[in-house]
């Protein structure tokens, strides 16, 4: 059902420190940093030769980021995202074997301008999945 691994996120107290560690230190090609306000985030894509990291930042008091920067405050891996060929029939399969989906169950647009889903990491290894239809 999973394809490709599409990104990694990782959220980070100060983007633009670490947009330009990615740059500057490690000489990868960085993005522009882009609100995506439907998820309280801003995100900078770091492009590599065979996937993404994404960089996370809270966009507003309400973002999901800010309470795991209070948790972790250096940031941290947030979750890893796989690539579907279709969002729906991967959510009924999921929800079929037990599966949580959060946000109630329907895909919303991400930061790729793609339907999006998040499943429990309670589900998952501790590991916040994402998965995003190509």
């Amino acid at each position: 059902m999973i394809g490709r691994l599409n990104h990694v996120a990782i959220a980070v107290p100060d983007l633009a420190a670490a947009a330009a560690q990615y740059r500057d230190v490690l000489g990868a090609r960085v993005g522009p940093a882009q609100d995506e306000p439907e998820h309280g985030v801003t995100v900078v894509f770091i492009e590599l030769p065979n996937t993404k990291v994404e960089l996370l930042h809270p966009l507003g008091e309400n973002s999901p980021i800010a309470g795991f920067l209070e948790k972790n405050p250096s940031g941290g891996i947030h979750h890893i995202c796989y690539e579907v060929e279709d969002i729906l029939a991967a959510r009924d399969r999921l929800l079929a074997s037990g599966a949580r989906v959060l946000g109630g169950g329907e895909p919303r647009i991400g930061a790729h301008g793609k339907p999006v889903l998040f499943l429990h990491p309670k589900d998952f290894n501790g590991t916040l999945i994402e998965l995003e239809q190509v």
